[in-house]
Parts: structure tokens; C-alpha cells; sequence
């Protein structure tokens, strides 16, 4: 997405704590740049995509879905690790697995208080020595993030920035006290981490436009949530609008919304009882083939896709 879809950057050097709450599923983004006394940078990053060569971002999911998430995200300069769904020994368990060196963490980025997303938020942030980012709804539903020794608020469609990374987090519609999905922006890669939302709102699609990669929450095939193990009030939780994103909902938006741009389309959250790496993927693809039967010049390029699993990295994503 061209920066033209934000409002115009509103300069300021507060900290990101005290900030009050604003904005709903259909708030736009505001660019809103904030420098934190815990966390200096001299300004906010230029983003120019470099074309031709490796620009040092790497993203890896460590972890996706009820039994915890977890991903890295690096550039040069700065490392992040977005949400805390992992206990401290299974996280650098998997960081190990992957290549990845624990140290040098500038923070923790947390989506909303669900276990899966935030459950060892303070064993990390202790172990790494970090600051956590979140919103303040969140650490209202977070009793221990009220006692962690640093913690940064940010309000749902404001910007902020986290050494050389850019990360607008925008509200999304799920049963939790403030949840946001991410869009983050560096070197001039742009990507978004959406899951654990009820449906793909406007102001979620104009976010996942212009983008190099999006990780999108897949987390069910609608017949075998109905026809599965689980309790009819868990059936209607998991599909409402509040609830979690099925594979026909990530499929009706790539044949009719995807704008083409990304290179990677990573199917995240995948339910155990009610979805396969097989289905989600064959739905993802089937949607796409709709699409170009349908307009043959309506996209550049095929993104290349991929399905997290839930108890092992995936392989990094490089750009």
C-alpha cells in the first residue's frame, strides 16, 4: 500500500505510555510517529524498496496456532519478536532450530491477551531483557503486564516505531479486550500479520494491500468445524464475527480483493480438529485460479504459498 492511503504523519516525542484508546475495525491508520526515552532513534526510517539486491529483512513464525504464537522479525538493526503464545524454553528451543540468536531483543509486540498470543509474555520479557509493546486494552486484560518494568502502549491505528522498524497496528474484530493485527513496514518491505479475527473488515483489506507478504489467518473449513468434535457453543464462537477466519473467507478475498502484490501468502492458525495443511492450501489455490479465470490480467504475479505449522518454525521468509 502507498503511504497516500494514511493520514499525514503527525510528528511528536511522547512516549508511547498514557496514550488513551481510539479507533474501531473500521478506523483508518494514522501515521503517527513516537520516540520512546526507553527506546531513541533519531527519526523515522525512510522506506525505499532496494531493488536488486537483499534487504535484511527476515521474518520467521516459530509457532501458529491454539498452541502458541510466536514470531521473529529482523532486519540489520533491530529484532522483534511478535507475541508470547510459547513458554521461554520452547521459544528458544525453536529460535535455536531456526538459526536464530536470542540476543539483542528490542521488544516484545503483542497482538491481544489470548493465552496462545500472550501467555508467557512476562517469562520472555524477563528472559530478553525487553521492553513490550501493547495495547492498553490488552494490559488491562493482562494482570501481569501491569507489573512488568517496562511496557509501551500504543493505540490501535497510530504508528510507532521500534528501531528501524515501522509497525502500524489496526483493530480487528475478535472476542478480546483491544486486538489488533499488524502491518509493518522496513527497508521498503511491507507486510501484515493478520489472525485470530471474525471476518476481513475494510479497514483489514485496505491494510493487506501493497504488500509484500501476508501471513492471514486460515483457521478452519467451515463443514468440519460443523460437523466436528467440538460443543455447539464453541462451533458458534469459532464462526462468529468475533470468532476466527475460515478457509472460504480467505479464499472469497483472494478471488475478489487480492490485489496481486505479494510474493509470500503464509496461511497461519490452522485449527488441529478442523482444518488441514491440505485443505487450507487447495482452497487457497483453487480461489486463485478462480480469479484468473475470471480476470486474466488482474494479477502480476502468483504469491508463493505457504501454511505455518503449528509446533515448528517455518522456514524464514527473506526479502
Amino acid at each position: 500500500m502507498t503511504a497516500s492511503l494514511f493520514l499525514p504523519a503527525r510528528q511528536s516525542t511522547r512516549s508511547l505510555s498514557g496514550i488513551p484508546r481510539t479507533g474501531g475495525v473500521d478506523a483508518p491508520a494514522v501515521s503517527c510517529y513516537i520516540s520512546s526515552n526507553r527506546s531513541p532513534t533519531a527519526g523515522a526510517p525512510e522506506f525505499g524498496r532496494r531493488r536488486g539486491r537483499a534487504t535484511g529483512v527476515e521474518l520467521t513464525i516459530l509457532g501458529s496456532g491454539s498452541a502458541g504464537n510466536l514470531a521473529f522479525l529482523s532486519t540489520e538493526r533491530t529484532r522483534l519478536l511478535i507475541d508470547a503464545g510459547l513458554s521461554k524454553r520452547e521459544t528458544l528451543k525453536r529460535m535455536e532450530t531456526a538459526g536464530l540468536r536470542p540476543n539483542g531483543l528490542a521488544g516484545i509486540v503483542v497482538s491481544h491477551e489470548h493465552n496462545d498470543h500472550a501467555a508467557h509474555l512476562g517469562a520472555l520479557a524477563e528472559e530478553f531483557n525487553a521492553p513490550v509493546y501493547l495495547a492498553e486494552g490488552t494490559r488491562e486484560a493482562l494482570p501481569e503486564a501491569r507489573v512488568l518494568p517496562r511496557v509501551e502502549r500504543f493505540r490501535p491505528g497510530h504508528r510507532f516505531v521500534v528501531g528501524d522498524i515501522e509497525m502500524v497496528p489496526f483493530a480487528v474484530p475478535h472476542d478480546a479486550n483491544e486486538p489488533v493485527a499488524f502491518r509493518v513496514e522496513t527497508q521498503g518491505v511491507k507486510l501484515v500479520l493478520a489472525v485470530d479475527l471474525g471476518f476481513l473488515t475494510g479497514l483489514v483489506k485496505q491494510q493487506l494491500r501493497g504488500c509484500d507478504c501476508l501471513i492471514l489467518e486460515a483457521n478452519h473449513d467451515t463443514e468440519m468445524l460443523r460437523r466436528g468434535p467440538y460443543p455447539w457453543f464453541i462451533k458458534q464462537r469459532v464462526m462468529s464475527r468475533l470468532g476466527h477466519l475460515s478457509n472460504e473467507a480467505v479464499a472469497d478475498f483472494l478471488e475478489c480483493d487480492f490485489d496481486g502484490s505479494a510474493a509470500y501468502l503464509v496461511l497461519a492458525h490452522l485449527s488441529q480438529n478442523n482444518n488441514s495443511p491440505e485443505i487450507a492450501r487447495l482452497a487457497a489455490e483453487q480461489a486463485l485460479e478462480r480469479r484468473r479465470a475470471r480476470f486474466p490480467l488482474s494479477l502480476v504475479r502468483d504469491p508463493e504459498i505457504r501454511v505455518a505449522p503449528r509446533r515448528a518454525p517455518l522456514a524464514p521468509l527473506r526479502f
